[in-house]
């Protein structure tokens, strides 16, 4: 069943605005995607009338929602979620303080408006119990004053801020796209019979359900957010939220950058820009999912650096839509063929799947052909294949930070790499992607971000 269902959903036509989606932070799957699960249950019970014979809510996270919950914001995401609160527009600032405001009175305003009880048990973690479907499950109980329930719901968050129900089949596109590609293959067999590039393949296939100057603002709008996200990270001190009392680093090495420009200085501005990226990510700030919040730092900080160093560019607005474009068509074959979820086939299938991306989005804009492209997005994972999940303490910061630098610095080296050849090669780009599907199916559960395993047992917390 497992197996059936999540081929059907992967088969549906994903969008590049699936992939790069504005939300919270620290997760996707463990904080947007829960998120979003409570504000579809909370709609479900209000279109089947039933809000206001609500009095309770109880909500179970499983497998590895259960295990590293706490460390990801999960249960205050689910909250929020019910209130209807939304990833792309909640205030982080004003979502702590409401939290607050919740765990003090017990009560939660479904829907922003109900008020029913939550005392401390109406989220409970259930590390052990594990879905078969997806080890991250999440179920839904919604209770009378009698204790009756109400309606309940199972959903999972399978990566990237995505979110499917139990007994959900995802619904076919109304217009089937002109260029639709299942592999890596295909889409260089399309560029080559239609001469585009496979940023245009891609635009093509958007401008299906959207005009195309829709297509390039919310591009150009997604960069928006990514930059003000860097920006925010450079000026942010002090240390990150939790246990582990992480330094942000990212403000001190602004200071002693200046300003991008020396050439001497590119590649500390890429570790910057993808450091301040996933610490404004640890710490619950605006982030966009790219294509997990996980590894989020990767894809802006390589752009963030081909803006400021790379010569005859064209404008900043059609290098970020191309750039946008193709690495978009990159994570659309690892969500197709393989996975984004951490949890699913550990750090991977999120620093790896970035990297490829970013590496693919680069080489476009140094001129490179698809086939070239196509050979920067295989080396950008085969040398991240086997990256595993688990992160210390469960929580966003260690390795996930660094990890995101390094592998920013992989993308722009398996860019340079691809340069130098004529995009031939040995190992294809699917070879690499179901090369990682395999080890993510071989890889033990205590490396796909449970936490108990890897440095998450290594490290003493402090």
């Amino acid at each position: 069943m497992r197996r059936t269902r999540l081929r059907a959903y992967r088969r549906r036509v994903i969008s590049v605005f699936d992939l790069f989606s504005i939300g919270i932070g620290p997760s996707s799957s463990h904080t947007v995607g829960p998120m979003r699960a409570a504000n579809r249950f909370v709609a479900l019970l209000d279109e089947r009338g039933a809000l206001p014979r609500v009095a309770g809510v109880r909500v179970e996270l499983y497998g590895s929602l259960g295990a590293t919950g706490i460390g990801h914001g999960t249960p205050d995401a689910v909250v929020l979620g019910l209130e209807g609160h939304r990833p792309e527009t909640v205030d982080p600032e004003h979502a702590v303080v409401r939290r607050q405001e919740i765990r003090a009175d017990g009560k939660v305003l479904l829907a922003g408006s109900h008020p029913v009880a939550l005392d401390d048990d109406a989220v409970a973690l259930l590390p052990r119990v594990v879905d078969p479907r997806h080890t991250n499950a999440l179920k839904f109980t919604a209770v009378d004053t009698e204790g009756a329930v109400v309606a309940e719901k199972t959903y999972h968050s399978i990566g990237g801020g995505f979110v499917l129900a139990d007994d959900e089949d995802e619904p076919q596109p109304e217009h089937a796209p002109p260029y639709p590609f299942e592999t890596a293959a295909e889409l260089l067999d399309r560029c080559a019979t239609t001469g585009a590039t496979i940023a245009e393949l891609v635009l093509a296939n958007e401008t299906v359900v959207r005009d195309e100057a829709e297509v390039r603002a919310r591009l150009v709008e997604i960069w928006r957010v990514m930059r003000e996200c860097i920006d925010a990270g450079c000026r942010t001190g002090g240390t990150l939220p939790g246990p582990l009392r992480v330094r942000r680093r990212a403000a001190g090495i602004y200071e002693r950058l200046g300003a991008p420009g020396d050439p001497a200085q590119a590649m500390d501005w890429l570790n910057l820009a993808a450091m301040a990226v996933n610490e404004q990510n640890a710490s619950g700030g605006r982030i966009v999912t790219a294509p997990t919040n996980g590894a989020a730092g990767i894809v802006p900080a390589v752009l963030f650096y081909a803006l400021h160093y790379l010569p005859d560019l064209p404008s900043e607005a059609d290098a970020v839509v191309d750039y946008l474009l193709t690495a978009a068509a990159v994570a659309i074959l690892f969500k197709r063929r393989a996975s984004i979820s951490g949890a699913e086939v550990g750090c991977q299938g999120e620093v790896g799947s970035a990297c490829s991306m970013a590496a693919a989005g680069l080489t476009a804009l140094l001129g490179g052909t698809a086939a070239q492209i196509e050979n920067a997005a295989e080396i950008g994972i085969e040398h991240n294949l086997g990256l595993t999940c688990d992160p210390v303490g469960g929580l966003v910061q260690i390795p996930c930070i660094e990890r995101n630098a390094v592998g920013a610095v992989k993308a722009v080296n398996a860019a340079s790499l691809a340069m130098h050849g004529d995009g031939t090669h040995h190992v294809s780009l699917d070879q690499a992607i179901e090369t990682m599907r395999q080890t993510g199916r071989d890889m033990l559960d205590k490396y796909k971000e449970t936490s108990t395993g890897g440095l998450a047992v290594n490290v003493v917390e402090c």
